[in-house]
């Protein structure tokens, strides 16, 4: 019984050990930032906008999958694998002829430490020809 606690034992330390070195030698994502605000836009204005990364792993990052949260935002990975040390781009374009608030999550799948990634984008798209028009309060001294 002794010797199966420890081969047991030799096992888990044989396969923390490995997942341990696994993860320190893998590619990893450094965001300039995770959340893109659109601000407020003009309908059917410019879609387009970028999420520049560097990996900062010690392998080439691979990004085999990016989806999005609903079929208004079309992510585009980059074609080739980025080498550590470098930089890499995901463009996110999203449809701006809705009117209204949005806020979308794209989720990067890849050979990365963390192999899912999530990043985001919001924004409100407003009429081309809206006015805001601001009320005066009108106080009477009685």
């Amino acid at each position: 019984m002794k010797n199966f606690f420890s081969f047991l034992f030799t096992c888990l330390l044989a396969t923390a050990s490995f997942s341990q070195e696994k993860k320190t030698t893998a590619a990893e994502f450094k965001f300039d930032t995770e959340i893109i605000n659109y601000g407020k836009i003009i309908q059917n204005s410019e879609r387009v906008r970028v999420f520049e990364f560097t990996n900062i792993g010690k392998s080439p990052l691979i990004i085999s999958t990016i989806k999005s949260s609903c079929g208004c935002t079309i992510p585009k990975k980059p074609e080739h694998p980025i080498l550590p040390g470098k930089k890499g781009k995901i463009e996110v374009s999203y449809d701006t002829s809705k009117l209204g608030g949005f806020s979308k999550i794209i989720t990067i799948f890849s050979n990365a430490k963390e192999g899912r990634k999530t990043i985001r984008i919001k924004g409100y798209v407003s009429k081309k020809n809206s006015v805001v028009v601001k009320k005066k309060s009108i106080l009477s001294n009685s």
